[in-house]
């Protein structure tokens, strides 16, 4: 389980990297949020690597014009 911090921190990454896409593009978010989810599950916390890894998520999310 993540403390508080951690999960704000994780909440804020998302924040800016989905600041870019509708409100309304829920598979994108979700899809984004669980890249920087399991980042940090497995010890990625600095906010710089999380962004990173939402950014590449972002870039090679699944769509259905892929």
């Amino acid at each position: 389980m993540l403390d508080a911090a951690t999960t704000a921190l994780l909440r804020a990454m998302l924040d800016e990297v989905c600041e870019s896409l509708s409100p309304y593009d829920t598979g994108a978010r979700t899809y984004v949020a669980s890249k920087i989810l399991e980042a940090a599950i497995r010890g990625e916390t600095t906010p710089d690597r999380l962004k990173q890894i939402g950014r590449e998520a972002l870039s090679q999310r699944p769509t259905m014009w892929r």
